[in-house]
């Protein structure tokens, strides 16, 4: 047997131990399909620096990433997506489907522990959606819940419910979200390949659910992978038989209006935009980028000096006026803060950054002077893992966690959840992110902001915004991918994220999507994070992202609408005061940006509830 124990924190020694001794039931399922050899991945030879070139991703798979390439081109993993194993068995059996006149899907499944010991198992439901105009993968995740702990012979009734949404697939000549006209298999079961059909529900006419415009699009031409359409309609014919004694449903959208985006609408004033308004320009300035007088612009993620060792901290330039600084504190696994620092006359001492980092293990220098002081934080295990309890009740109660110490320690914005797709096995950040799938991506991100939020004036920054794939050269790589794919894969957990829980912030990343820095991108920060899925924080860059090249500016930042700059450096002000001076950067550009920034700084726990 196999225990997959990723990495799990700082108790994770003592849950190992309760699983082997049987004390405690594993209840986890893969996020990832375990391919037999690395080779069986759909870009195996072309990712990152196996083609010899990591200056260009091409994002050749298209749609079929993880396990909608293995599911629907026949090849076999040595585990599948959603796979896992438990001291005890279950029974899964569907109750009812039934659906409302707005699309919605409501499946009723009884879970029963059909062994020995007490356990928890997850209902997965998966769809196949039917063969149009459109290319669409074999099936796909679209909703799941995980039981209580039952005992043995008991049996819970989980109601599962999905929106249309998750069966809507992008049309880039009609540049909106559709669901085509035909059956769509609803599918039950305790991971992918143990799915069985439960019921088939038959849409008359194709559904427009929203009317967009064109995003992020490709400079080059791209040959993504296809499945012929004779594959196609033969596997889902196989779907279709195995369907025959499923609930047959007509699926009635006739209660589901067409969103139609504004992209030309105007934000209301508010507290936040009034303050803005008196502020200087050389205020301005200062709040849309971090701190540099702080000492912060020469040492990565761990230079804030209202709490030492976290991330940074914004500018204090605005106290007066009653703009408080914030501390931001990297993740990914808890806070991560310095365990020990020092105050010399009432002053949190600046420490050399070796000393700053993996607890002093590459500093040789004297010990500073001052009073020592101790912060230790808790050490979560990383998102992978969480991802693989599919137990987003758990991931809410360790965000709640993570939201406690940063009221404790006077943080105000935590770095983290990072949760770029793992479209394949061999990128860097992989333990840090999520899944290798958009929905169970989302919902994690969504259900550890919901614990971090729940503590008033603390949030959490969803990160990397977008197509953070792979760590070689992710500063300067180019991911070429086209609109279709970006959206349905790499920007669906963004949009779950924010629809359902409000993240303060959004860090954007260091990588060029199309041929854009996606920290200078307007599609990707104004039309679609804020237009399309309605997010309301602020947007921040990584660290250092303007220092890379000539062609990703402070300036072209706050254009883009990516309103704060961190960690800060001179060279940011001296690049907005020259834009502003040509023209190239309009006043009004730079207070929208502020304005974001101040309105999370005034809900923000500097200031008393």
């Amino acid at each position: 047997a196999l225990l997959v124990i990723s990495q799990p924190g700082m108790e994770g020694g003592n849950a190992v131990a309760d699983v082997l001794s049987g004390r405690v039931n594993p209840s986890g399922k893969l996020a990832d399909t375990w391919a037999m050899r690395y080779e069986d991945y759909p870009n195996a030879a072309t990712f990152s620096h196996n083609n010899g070139n990591v200056s260009t991703e091409e994002y050749t798979e298209g749609l079929y990433v993880g396990y909608r390439y293995f599911d629907s081109f026949g090849i076999k993993p040595r585990y599948g997506f959603g796979f896992g194993r438990s001291y005890t068995e279950f029974s899964m059996e569907t109750l009812s489907v039934t659906t409302d006149n707005r699309g919605t899907v409501t499946l009723a499944a009884a879970v029963t522990n059909t062994g020995s010991v007490p356990g928890k198992e997850v209902a997965q439901v998966y769809a196949s959606l039917p063969v149009g105009t459109l290319e669409k993968e074999a099936r796909r995740l679209a909703a799941f819940a995980k039981t209580k702990l039952l005992a043995p012979g008991e049996t819970e009734v989980l109601t599962i419910t999905f929106p249309a949404s998750r069966l809507e697939s992008y049309d880039e000549t009609a540049d909106a979200w559709v669901l085509e006209a035909g059956s769509y298999v609803i599918s039950l079961g305790s991971s992918l390949e143990s799915c069985r059909p439960a019921a088939v529900l038959t849409l008359e006419a194709d559904k427009l659910l929203e009317q967009l415009t064109n995003i992020c699009p490709l400079k080059q031409e791209l040959k993504t992978l296809s499945l012929p359409e004779a594959l196609r309609r033969q596997r889902y014919a196989r779907e279709l038989e195995a369907a025959a004694q499923a609930e047959k449903l007509v699926y009635d959208l006739s209660g589901l209006e067409t969103r139609v985006v504004d992209y030309t609408a105007e934000e209301q004033p508010d507290e936040a935009s009034r303050l803005v308004e008196g502020l200087s320009t050389e205020q301005l300035i200062l709040l849309a980028s971090g701190d540099p007088a702080r000492g912060q612009d020469s040492a990565l993620g761990s230079a804030g000096v209202s709490v030492p060792g976290s991330a940074g901290e914004t500018s204090r330039c605005a106290v007066d006026q009653g703009i408080a600084n914030i501390s931001l504190a990297d993740g990914p696994a808890g806070l991560r803060l310095n365990q020990k620092y020092y105050v010399n006359n009432g002053v949190a001492a600046m420490l050399p950054f070796e000393l700053s980092v993996e607890h002093g293990f590459f500093y040789d220098g004297p010990e500073p002077e001052g009073t020592p002081y101790y912060q230790y934080c808790t050490a979560i295990p990383v998102g992978a893992l969480l991802a693989q309890s599919w137990n987003m009740a758990l991931l809410e109660t360790v965000g709640s966690a993570i939201g406690e110490e940063m009221a404790l320690f006077g943080v105000q914005l935590w770095l983290a959840p990072g949760m770029n797709l793992h479209r394949n096995p061999l990128c860097g950040r992989n333990f840090e992110y999520f899944a290798e799938d958009p929905l169970l991506s989302g919902k994690c991100a969504a259900a550890i902001t919901r614990g971090v939020q729940s503590h008033r004036g603390v949030g959490t920054t969803i990160k990397h915004f977008a197509c953070n794939n792979q760590e070689d050269n992710r500063m300067c790589s180019n991911s070429v991918v086209p609109e279709r794919v970006l959206r349905e894969l790499y920007l669906k957990g963004f949009e779950i994220a924010v629809q359902e829980s409000k993240p303060l912030s959004i860090m954007t990343s260091y990588n060029l999507i199309n041929g854009v820095h996606a920290t200078n991108s307007y599609d990707l920060c104004t039309k679609a994070a804020r237009r399309e899925f309605g997010f309301e924080g602020v947007i921040m860059t990584d660290w250092t992202t303007t220092n890379l090249d000539d062609s990703c500016t402070a300036a072209g930042c706050m254009r883009a609408g990516n309103d704060l700059i961190m960690p800060g450096m001179a060279s940011d002000h001296e690049n907005l005061r020259r834009e502003l001076a040509a023209g190239t950067l309009t006043p009004a550009q730079l207070r929208r940006c502020v304005t974001h920034l101040v309105r999370v700084i005034l809900n923000s726990s500097c200031y008393e509830s």
